[in-house]
């Protein structure tokens, strides 16, 4: 992988060939069925002699990845959910497309399927807050061996030794930098936590699931209040930001690509931003 900065010439590659390894890693088949995964603008066959990896592709993504020379800018949210009537300036959506395709930037999307791949998103995620022994949360049998295939949503783990729920959640928010964490009430005088569980984005459906594993705390985004009635007494859940919880894939599609194609020019976008902020 050639570095950031160097004086070596990049590859000039196809898309199809820039996106390959990340579909062997999370084939665009695990995505949910309301999902848009794969090339959202532009054509495989196109060639890029750069791409910048970013969580929501936004008009100062553009703008860096024209500056940098990207001609694929590869993001964890699909810029296109729903189908366009009109292409121009109505809405940040169709500004965002009309803008990649006067400037011939490709845009593709890996969203649910990295959820669900191997080793995907909220495994990521449980490694960096120091979680061992990971593994899925709710996971999918392969239905010809009945065996736990490593496909599904979610992370289970155990940290190395036991601590303060709010001394924990304060070690997350310092790692994600997390402006607020909202939080149900602790169980008990003294909580501790040591196994938690977590699910990337928009999860709360995973709660019951925390739950039936034995885990302490449960870790996710958008949770509603019915999700924080449904835990008391019976586990801790806060909810670390969606923009927060997946950051990470950022790293992991870099990581992926990386691995298996040299001397091409792939960038962390430095101009991903969280569009939520925080009054505390």
């Amino acid at each position: 992988m050639k570095n950031q900065g160097t004086e070596a010439p990049a590859d000039v590659m196809k898309i199809k060939e820039i996106i390959a390894p990340l579909e062997e890693f999370a084939p665009l088949g695990l995505q949910e069925a309301y999902d848009n995964c794969g090339l959202v603008v532009g054509e495989l066959e196109d060639e890029a002699n750069a791409a910048l990896v970013c969580v929501d592709v936004t008009e100062e993504v553009l703008d860096e990845a024209i500056a940098k020379g990207a001609g694929l800018v590869i993001a964890h949210h699909p810029i296109i959910f729903h189908p366009l009537r009109a292409i121009g300036s109505r809405g940040n959506v169709e500004r965002v497309v009309a803008k990649a395709i006067r400037n011939n930037i490709a845009i593709y999307a890996a969203h649910t399927n990295l959820d669900r791949a191997r080793h995907g998103m909220s495994y990521v995620l449980a490694r960096q807050l120091g979680l061992l022994d990971i593994e899925v949360l709710d996971p999918e049998v392969d239905g010809s061996s009945d065996a736990k295939s490593g496909v599904g949503f979610g992370a289970v783990g155990d940290l190395p030794e036991a601590m303060g729920v709010t001394d924990f959640l304060r070690k997350v928010a310092a790692r994600l930098g997390i402006g607020c964490v909202r939080h149900s009430a602790l169980c008990g005088e003294g909580e501790k936590v040591r196994r938690v569980a977590l699910m990337t984005g928009a999860g709360g459906e995973g709660l019951e699931r925390a739950i039936e594993v034995g885990a302490d705390l449960f870790l996710s985004a958008d949770l509603k209040h019915d999700r924080f009635l449904a835990a008391t007494g019976r586990i801790v859940i806060a909810d670390i930001g969606h923009f927060e919880s997946e950051f990470c894939a950022i790293e992991l599609i870099f990581d992926v690509i990386s691995k298996k194609i040299a001397n091409f020019a792939l960038h962390k976008s430095v101009c991903s931003h969280n569009p939520v902020n925080y009054l505390v």
